[in-house]
C-alpha cells in the first residue's frame, strides 16, 4: 500500500500555511484539479479570500483557521476534517517562516521562532494526520522543505536547520509509513518568487513563479518519486556541490553569492514570512 496515490475522490487534502505563496497556489491547483482542500493558517481573512477565489473551480476550500504552532489547533483541525468534511486523504505541510541569522547579531528568538514554526509544527500537524490515516490503511503525507536544508548558505542557519531537520524527518518516517499504507513525500523547492526571497541578499539562480512551484509540487504529488524537487538542474547542482570537500563548498558558495565581499550586518534583519507560509 506505499504506492497509494491520493485522488480527489479519495477524500479531503488538507494544506498547512495556505495564506499566502505556495500553500496559497497550491490550494488554487488542487481545487482547480476537483478536491475539496482544508486550508490552515492563522490570518482569517487571507483564508477567506482564497476561499472566495476559489469559487466556480470544480473543488472547493474549506477555511480552518489555526496555528501549527499549537498542538491542539492542529488537533481541532484534524478533528474538524474528519468528523464534518471527511477523510483525510492527501496533506501537505508547508507553513513556514524565514527569519535571516546574522552571527554579528545573533538572536535566540529567530531560533525559536524558527523551529516552533518550521520544525515542530510539522510534528504538530503529523501526529494527528498519522493517526487519522493509520485508522483508514492509507494516505499521503509530503513536508515542504528546502534546498536549504542540503548545505549551510549565508543567512541560513535557523531556516536550513529546520530544513535539514525535515529531510531526515521524512526519510526515517518512511521506513514506518511504508508498512502503513501511508505515502511520504520530500518536496525541496528551489527559489520561488515571493516577497519574502525579494528580500535575500544574494542572487537567486532559476527563480520559479508560485504558480509553476505549484504545478511542480501537483504533478511530483501523482508520482511515486520520494523527493519532489525542482527546478532540477539547480536543485541537482546544489546537491553535487554538497558532496564537495568544504574547503571546495565554502570557497564556492563565497563565490557565486558573493558573500565574503560583503560588510557585515550592523543591524538585525527584520522577521520576514517565508514563501511556504
Amino acid at each position: 500500500m506505499h504506492d497509494f496515490v491520493a485522488r480527489p475522490e479519495h477524500g479531503i487534502a488538507w494544506i498547512s500555511g495556505a495564506s499566502s505563496g505556495i500553500g496559497r497556489a497550491l490550494a488554487l491547483k488542487l481545487a482547480g484539479e476537483g478536491y475539496k482542500v482544508a486550508v490552515t493558517a492563522r490570518d482569517h481573512e487571507k483564508l477567506a479570500e482564497l476561499q472566495s477565489e476559489a469559487n466556480g473551480l470544480p473543488g472547493s476550500i474549506i477555511v480552518l483557521d489555526g496555528d501549527v504552532t499549537n498542538a491542539e489547533d492542529m488537533e481541532h483541525v484534524l478533528a474538524s476534517i474528519e468528523y464534518e468534511h471527511g477523510a483525510l486523504a492527501l496533506a501537505v505541510f508547508n507553513a513556514g517562516v524565514y527569519l535571516p541569522v546574522h552571527a554579528e547579531d545573533l538572536k535566540r528568538e529567530d531560533f525559536e521562532q524558527s523551529f516552533a514554526v518550521n520544525l515542530q509544527g510539522v510534528v504538530n500537524c503529523l501526529v494527528p494526520a498519522v493517526r487519522h490515516m493509520k485508522g483508514k490503511g492509507q494516505g499521503q503525507i509530503a513536508f515542504v522543505s528546502s534546498v536549504t536544508g542540503y548545505g549551510g548558505l549565508p543567512t541560513g542557519a535557523a531556516y536550513g536547520a529546520t530544513k535539514a531537520a525535515l529531510i531526515n524527518m521524512a526519510e526515517s518516517l518512511k521506513f514506518d509509513l511504508d508498512k502503513m499504507g501511508i505515502r511520504i513525500q520530500l518536496i525541496n523547492p528551489g527559489f520561488v518568487d515571493t516577497p519574502a526571497t525579494r528580500k535575500n541578499e544574494f542572487p537567486m539562480p532559476s527563480l520559479v513563479s508560485v504558480e509553476e512551484a505549484a504545478a511542480q509540487i501537483s504533478a511530483g504529488l501523482k508520482q511515486h518519486s520520494f523527493e519532489i524537487t525542482f527546478p532540477k538542474r539547480f536543485t541537482f547542482a546544489l546537491k553535487a556541490l554538497n558532496l564537495m570537500p568544504y574547503s571546495l563548498y565554502f570557497w564556492l558558495v563565497n563565490r557565486v553569492t558573493g558573500w565574503q565581499e560583503r560588510p557585515k550586518a550592523d543591524h538585525h534583519r527584520p522577521v520576514t514570512p517565508h514563501p511556504a507560509e
